[in-house]
């Protein structure tokens, strides 16, 4: 087998010698010597220069928002409150308008005047993706707060000065996206202004429970949620507890720790959690779906739960936030107000904030619920019905606001928030974030007012800091990364969400963008504390196809951004260091024509590729001016047209970029004619030799195999360019194949097999890899070949078959029948064969093709496997397990509750009624999730945790043989690595006897149904982080007497008979503004 070995590795290096062209590129680039340059990559100047330019972006949205927030405080304080204001008072362009007005089923449609809505004129502009109007800002209302009210006229009324300030900031600086105030009443204004992006069904967009104003509005917190489920909590009450714990739970955010636990005469957790958590995506996830089994049984048990709150509050073992810290009770009502549990565990001090809900409609004594909340610094609230469950659950921000209010100057600092998906088509964005202040005061001497009015934010989109980093001097595996105090991704080449939902987060941790080792470890906690550094270190890289692990060196050179709670890092291979800079100026910038009359330009003209090959050109931005387009066919068009037009030193160019690909341009087609073009590839059985480089040209020869070239025409996301770079000797590709497509049809000769490698270049002591070479083979001519090279004939021979009890030695091809022989590359892909029925199976995992041979390989330690977790997948949507349910588990009456009169005058009646009228209004409450809606990305697909395993080689380089144990039969193989390429040679004989098909090895990607790793185990080795080094819970001055004090009063029957036979009629009532306490203590 060792004699075949030896003869497939030079039959491999011969070819790749004679058609590569390795050694002749070299010579080509140093007889261009005078062409370029070698330049530097200098990590610590790089990542410096980066964190610096962005710390300036940022720093100029800072001071826009610093004006803004000034200006609506000094707005606000001079705003002379209006009793008597009225709808028709007020103009200003209701982004949502348009989308009633033309909504079909009538649907949302605006209650109130329309004589007040602006109607504008938009345009294109490309930096928003979206149409705008660069004169007047936009309103958006949620649709569950009233327009016409009395709190939200006069917030529109003082609101609409900003708008002169936001012209002003845009003036000021032109690069400014949204500008943003979204006030503590619900009501969003933004600049410039755009239509609202409403989806099909109801619109449940709320500015207060967006991830920036969240995390603008408060400090960061520790929560416990508790929640009654005595046997008197029953039907629609525990409906509405557990949508309002759902709703609780996304008001918050990863800078907050939390806990769900439910009580009766005990306390116990509703989810595996023991402790409190990040309240990230995830964990939240997990608390939604524990939530929803909760049962009520027992008694009421108020000391348990406040007991099992405390105690959760006051471990100090675990990670947690370390500043707000509060518990949220909902239950249905109760006598005992469990004065004890609160001199014991937070009297005098009071520093647990205690909320208090009640739910459902109910005869309860609220008293004690109220004296909870305002003896220990909370509020109380009540939740009737499901329309008040989003307001009710959200409003305790602006108690956790106070003491930032009260703190002033102090407390005014800008925020950057994590990765998320703005609501207006941006597309990924960060934003700064600045609370204003109410700073008006109940009268002369009086204390100071100590409402939060919002939260001013303005947002810079992930592709305008990624301008700001290298672009292809890094080469193909560099890297420029930023992460937040999370350890969140802000810039990743891997950050690439499948789905976005711009009601979360895009949180992707930096170990999950890569693949997670100690060192990275090191790296990502030294970046969280903000300190500087350097290391290189030895780590697994997945190729940019998925379907490999290498083991490679990289070096890391990390500095803080400075005024940020962001850290940039900067990611270079060692071959990486140095790289060229076309010098073209003797050849063009002494002349002014067009760079289409440059002597090595006319080999990028199609009219030159039958003779000198087809040219691919990567898709970059070469010229402001250029059409991109995904058809390099269309775009090469579009740039030969462009440069028939454009002078080399124009400035609307990148002459780095351009003068690159012209100089590659030249140096590939020296290569097709020193090299190429006097070859027959027949000889060797080849579909296309090809040269692919750093400066972007791709060149595949002959021209008729560019038709079945289906490789990226960008080298650097080119799977085959960045594997060659990571490794020595050559490296095959075979074709992608999945296991549920048909196999591969073997027609015209167009199958082939990529064999590539990188072409190293030393100038001086300084050493880099510009360019990448190949072949194509002929599948089936090649596999033909296989069998003579592994066979005991030289190709004049006649082969000779040998049988087990022959004198001579089996082979490869005239023993076929008995020995299967093939070619595994470092994938587990099989590449060759000596079975004709398996080259259709060609580049599929070979545990596939013989999946008792592909583990005995893993047993013997050919193969390493590697298991990680793509958070970023998409998946189709699961179909609904109950399709016969009531939509949203709505309380139905039973015939014998509409026959008892008593049924209609109690609480369950009343509740149903609101529920009855909520939904004429707001229909879609009834229906599915909006995030199902028809027709929206959702109901395709929707994000979810994919695992993802790969194989590589593993520690065994030399022959080996080994027998697999089948019980009464067995199997003998033998497996070689073939020097200088990624190819494991493998001899075996055929299996005999079925029950050999034990285990089966997967490397197919596979949907987790329990979203990744247990989040259970996980949550028990937390991540490092850090909170914002900020925080406002306490301030000695803060009045804790609004704290809810509203009442709670059972219907009349008139009421309910004149409720009734509204909802016989089918005519729903004009809704009446929701004021309370908080909304009606604006005014000051």
């Amino acid at each position: 087998m060792q004699h075949w070995a030896r003869r497939l590795e030079q039959e491999i290096d011969g070819v790749m010698r004679i058609f590569g062209g390795v050694q002749q590129l070299r010579e080509i680039y140093k007889d261009n010597r005078n062409l370029f340059e070698v330049q530097e990559n200098e990590p610590q100047k790089l990542v410096e220069k980066v964190a610096g330019d962005i710390e300036s972006l940022l720093d100029r949205k800072v001071q826009a928002l610093k004006r803004l927030a000034d200006a609506a405080e000094n707005f606000q304080k001079a705003h002379r409150w209006q009793d008597n204001i009225k709808e028709e008072d007020i103009i200003y362009y209701d982004a949502k308008a348009d989308a009633e007005l033309d909504d079909p089923e009538g649907e949302d449609v605006e209650r109130g005047s329309k004589t007040s809505t602006l109607r504008l004129d938009f345009m294109e502009d490309p930096n928003f993706k979206n149409k705008v109007n660069y004169s007047y800002t936009a309103v958006q209302i949620p649709t569950d707060i009233y327009k016409g009210s009395t709190v939200i006229l006069n917030e529109l009324n003082w609101t609409e000065a900003l708008e002169n300030v936001f012209i002003e900031n845009r003036r000021q600086d032109p690069t400014l996206l949204w500008q943003v105030f979204g006030s503590a009443t619900g009501v969003t204004r933004y600049y410039p202004a755009t239509p609202w992006r409403a989806p099909k069904k109801i619109d449940l967009y709320d500015v207060r429970r967006r991830p920036w104003y969240i995390q603008g509005a408060s400090s960061p917190k520790d929560m416990v949620i508790i929640v009654d489920v005595s046997g008197s909590v029953s039907g629609l009450t525990l409906k509405l507890m557990k949508t309002s714990v759902c709703e609780m739970l996304d008001t918050l955010s990863d800078d907050d720790y939390v806990n769900v636990a439910s009580f009766n005469e005990k306390a116990q957790p509703v989810s595996c959690f023991t402790h409190l958590v990040q309240a990230n995506v995830r964990n939240k996830k997990v608390f939604k779906e524990a939530v929803q089994g909760m049962v009520a049984k027992g008694t009421t048990g108020y000391k348990a739960g406040f007991e099992y709150a405390f105690d959760q509050l006051q471990n100090s073992n675990i990670t947690r936030a370390n500043c707000n810290k509060m518990i949220m009770m909902f239950t249905d009502g109760g006598e005992d107000r469990v004065q004890d549990v609160f001199e014991k565990y937070n009297w005098p001090n009071r520093t647990v904030r205690v909320f208090t809900f009640s739910v459902g409609q109910h005869n309860y004594d609220v008293t004690p619920l109220q004296w909870m909340a305002c003896t220990n610094k909370g509020y109380y609230f009540e939740i009737p019905s499901i329309g008040a469950i989003r307001i009710n659950t959200q409003e305790y921000l602006d108690v956790l606001g106070r003491p930032m209010v009260l703190a002033g100057k102090e407390a005014k600092q800008v925020q950057w928030t994590n990765v998320y998906e703005d609501a207006l088509g941006l597309g990924l964005v960060v934003t700064g974030t600045l609370p204003v202040f109410n700073l008006t005061q109940d009268g002369p001497g009086e204390k100071k007012n100590q409402l939060i009015l919002g939260v001013m934010g303005i947002d810079v989109a992930l592709n305008d800091i990624k301008r700001l980093t290298p672009n292809y001097t890094l080469g193909a595996n560099g890297y420029v990364f930023a992460i937040d105090l999370n350890g969140y991704v802000l810039l990743h080449p891997n950050l690439k969400p499948q789905t976005t939902n711009f009601r979360e987060p895009v949180t992707l941790d930096f170990l999950d963008a890569e693949l997670e080792d100690e060192n990275k470890e090191e790296i990502r906690r030294s970046m969280i504390d903000g300190n500087k550094g350097h290391k290189q270190i030895r780590t697994l890289v997945k190729s940019l196809d998925e379907r490999y692990i290498d083991e490679v060196i990289r070096n890391y050179t990390w500095v803080p951004i400075r005024s940020t709670n962001y850290s940039l890092g900067l990611v270079l291979p060692p071959y990486s260091t140095f790289y060229l800079q076309a010098n073209l100026s003797d050849q063009i910038l002494q002349v002014k024509l067009p760079i289409s009359k440059l002597k090595d330009f006319e080999f990028l003209l199609p009219s030159s590729f039958e003779s000198e090959g087809h040219v691919f050109i990567a898709p970059r931005e070469y010229c402001k001016d250029l059409n991109v387009s995904d058809n390099n066919t269309e775009f090469l068009k579009n740039f030969i047209e462009l440069m028939e037009k454009v002078t080399p030193d124009s400035k609307q160019c990148n002459n780095f970029l351009l003068h690159n690909l012209i100089l590659d341009t030249g140096i590939t087609q020296q290569l097709v004619e020193r090299v190429w073009r006097d070859q027959d590839l027949n000889t060797y059985s080849l579909l296309a030799v090809f040269a692919a480089t750093d400066g972007g040209i791709t060149r595949v020869f002959p021209n008729k195999a560019a038709e079945d070239w289906t490789e990226n025409p960008e080298p650097f996301n080119a799977s085959f360019y960045r594997r060659s770079l990571d490794n020595h000797g050559y490296v095959f590709k075979p074709p992608h194949q999945d296991s549920l497509l048909r196999p591969l049809e073997l027609e015209n000769d167009t199958v082939g097999v990529l064999v590539s490698t990188a072409v190293e270049l030393s100038l001086g002591r300084r050493t880099l890899r510009p360019a990448v070479v190949g072949v194509k083979l002929d599948l089936e001519a090649w596999a033909e070949k296989f069998k003579v090279l592994a066979s005991n004939r030289t190709h004049q021979d006649q082969p000779q078959k040998c049988g087990p009890s022959s004198h001579c030695e089996m082979d490869c091809e005239v023993n076929n029948e008995d020995l299967l022989c093939v070619l595994i590359d470092d994938g587990g892909f099989l590449v060759l064969s000596n079975q004709n029925h398996q080259w259709d199976q060609v580049g599929r995992f070979f545990s596939e093709v013989d999946a008792n041979l592909m583990l005995a390989l893993y047993n013997n330690s050919f193969y390493t496997r590697k298991e990680s977790y793509d958070y970023q997948a998409a998946c189709a949507p699961q179909p609904p397990g109950n399709l016969g349910a009531a939509p949203r588990g709505v309380f139905v009456p039973t015939i014998a509750d509409f026959l008892n009169l008593a049924w209609w005058t109690s609480a369950a009646a009343w509740s149903l009624f609101q529920q009855l009228l909520y939904g004429l209004i707001y229909h879609s409450w009834f229906q599915a999730d909006p995030a199902e809606a028809e027709g929206s990305p959702e109901t395709r697909e929707s994000s979810c945790v994919m695992k993802q395993t790969q194989y590589y080689f593993g520690s065994v380089n030399a022959s080996y043989n080994a027998i697999i144990d089948c019980g009464n039969c067995s199997r003998l193989f033998h497996a070689q690595r073939l020097t200088n390429t990624n190819l494991l040679f493998v001899v075996a004989e055929k299996p005999l006897c079925s029950q050999c098909e034990a285990g089966r090895l997967l490397q197919k990607e596979t949907h987790c149904p329990a979203d990744g790793p247990e989040q259970c185990e996980l949550v028990q080795r937390p991540r490092y982080r850090r909170g914002p080094h900020i925080c406002f819970d306490y301030n000695a001055t803060e009045d804790t007497s609004d704290c809810g004090r509203g009442a709670s009063f059972p219907p009349s029957l008139g009421v309910l008979v004149s409720l009734q036979l509204l909802l016989l009629l089918g005519l729903p009532p004009r809704p009446q503004p929701q004021v309370h306490s908080f909304a009606a203590s604006r005014r000051l």
